[in-house]
């Protein structure tokens, strides 16, 4: 990660502990950096905490995802998948449909991969997928980037997703960076699908998500990819790139063209995002619950898939569906429902204990304001409170996953840091309920803990504090000419920006440019 020591936000933190009286100011400081494994929050805290389903509950869902399966079944298979499916045990009606058999769900259910590894080109950034750990980062195709300064969406280019990148590099609790936004400059869809795979790597070493819009551009896709990792057999070792693939058109039908793409992909060594993204009370049904079956049973109908292909593949159970408000028909990313959803579809991943993702973190609000907060901290929290693997759009996205805000990457870093805080929860132990301190402040002490061995302690290790966000006084606020919060996220990202460069080595960033069209600089 390039060295930011020296940006805003990133020096010493206050902790303004004042005196009796309110006097006399102290300010102790953090020590930096911190060692992975004393920081407030880190990447794959185990959540779980929050359950709004009933075990009775998911095992009805469980139930009914089967039944659809048995029952209804899924259309519109490419004679590939068609191939697979029915000589794993599926069945082909004379409609067309494929059916699944309980048997087959369950036998492709004991096979399929768990406790996955999720590779970054730097280990560090490594996302482990095993019980509750919980990890936000990034996805979505917003066409428009927000300018929370001007107020004008415009589209987005190849630029704005390598810039995105480089700033998900360099915030901490953003842990990995699925494509963000189309690249709207770039007519071409191969070289499109091209400067999205490379504008993600070169931006970042953690682990990178991005999809194909044609069966015919992976293997241009993966030719550039083996050129990043040194080789395929490098590429076999650590695949650090997913593919987010959407699989199946809700409701209950197969995506032909996606379908060829993600066979291709698993036998390329690829990771899959098996996701169902339908719409409740639009391509999914309006009942919470019943949507939850549907993206189950699509998921599942997609864990039978991965497996007929290569068993134990890697793959991400991605139900993954959204809410409409009904009064209207539009989506609706950033209400409780889809709250709910998603902490739903989090259990049901815990249920079949496979590695899970799903939406959280997607605003309604067209800027980075007081509804984007809300909205984003609850769905964030909810989620993250759940227990779910993977936390995909978390930050930047806005007007119903259309906008995408640089500047709401660096707001989103905090909110993100708290939100983990929750994840972590608080921490019981013989030390951390001992009685000494009190009695050491109570009894002949100063009557207060601002400058005892304990607090300035824990201090470094249980508190996060944020980088942009404001916690003056009143009255040093009104002394620092009343600073705003859009101001400070602004010089954050620029500062990041001014000195975040490309992640490849050179000769290879070269060898690349010369080998495909690349549009960003």
């Amino acid at each position: 990660m390039t060295d930011l020591s020296d940006l805003p936000g990133e020096t010493c933190e206050p902790a303004r502990a004042r005196r009796s009286g309110g006097r006399q100011a102290r300010v102790a400081l953090r020590a930096a950096p911190l060692a992975d494994d004393v920081k407030p929050v880190r990447a794959g805290l185990p959540g779980g905490q929050y359950k709004p389903l009933t075990e009775a509950g998911i095992q009805q869902i469980h139930s009914a995802a089967l039944d659809a399966l048995e029952q209804i079944g899924l259309s519109q298979a490419p004679p590939s998948g068609v191939k697979l499916l029915t000589e794993a045990g599926a069945i082909l009606g004379d409609d067309g449909r494929i059916r699944f058999p309980r048997a087959l769900v369950e036998d492709m259910l004991a096979i399929a991969a768990r406790n996955i590894t999720l590779y970054a080109r730097d280990p560090k950034h490594d996302l482990h997928l095993t019980g509750t750990n919980v990890h936000y980062g990034t996805a979505g195709a917003a066409v428009h980037i927000v300018d929370p300064v001007t107020l004008e969406y415009r589209d987005s280019t190849a630029q704005d997703l390598y810039d995105a990148a480089r700033l998900v590099d360099n915030l901490d609790n953003i842990h990995f960076y699925q494509r963000t936004m189309v690249c709207r400059d770039v007519a071409d869809n191969r070289e499109m699908d091209l400067n999205t795979l490379y504008g993600s790597l070169a931006g970042t070493v953690k682990h990178v998500g991005t999809s194909f819009s044609d069966p015919s551009h992976v293997a241009d896709c993966f030719e550039l990819i083996h050129m990043v990792a040194g080789g395929e057999e490098k590429w076999l070792e650590r695949p650090f790139v997913s593919n987010s693939n959407c699989f199946v058109v809700p409701p209950m039908k197969f995506a032909e063209e996606s379908c060829i793409t993600m066979e291709d992909c698993i036998r390329r060594g690829m990771p899959m995002l098996l996701l169902s993204a339908g719409q409740a009370g639009a391509t999914a049904p309006a009942p919470i619950a019943l949507a939850i079956v549907q993206a189950v049973a699509e998921c599942l109908a997609g864990v039978v898939y991965v497996n007929a292909i290569k068993p134990g593949a890697p793959a991400i159970f991605g139900t993954w569906p959204f809410v409409s408000d009904l009064r209207t028909g539009a989506m609706s990313g950033g209400s409780a429902e889809q709250a709910l959803l998603t902490a739903g579809c989090a259990q049901m991943h815990r249920f079949y204990d496979l590695p899970g993702g799903a939406a959280s973190g997607i605003s309604d609000s067209k800027l980075p304001d007081m509804q984007a907060g809300w909205e984003q901290g609850i769905t964030n929290a909810l989620a993250g409170l759940a227990g779910l693997n993977m936390c995909y759009e978390a930050v930047g996205m806005h007007a119903s996953l259309l906008g995408f805000c640089l500047e709401s990457l660096v707001l989103g870093d905090d909110l993100l840091g708290q939100t983990m805080r929750l994840v972590r929860g608080i921490d019981v132990t013989p030390d951390s309920t001992s009685i000494e301190a009190m009695k050491e402040v109570c009894l002949g002490g100063p009557g207060h803990y601002l400058g005892s061995d304990q607090t300035l302690k824990l201090m470094q290790t249980e508190y996060i504090y944020p980088k942009v966000g404001n916690r003056m006084s009143p009255k040093e606020w009104n002394e620092a000419g009343k600073p705003l919060l859009l101001d400070a996220a602004i010089a954050r990202k620029n500062a990041i920006l001014a000195k975040a460069g490309c992640r490849v080595d050179p000769e290879i960033d070269a060898a690349i440019r010369k080998r495909f069209n690349i549009y960003f600089k």
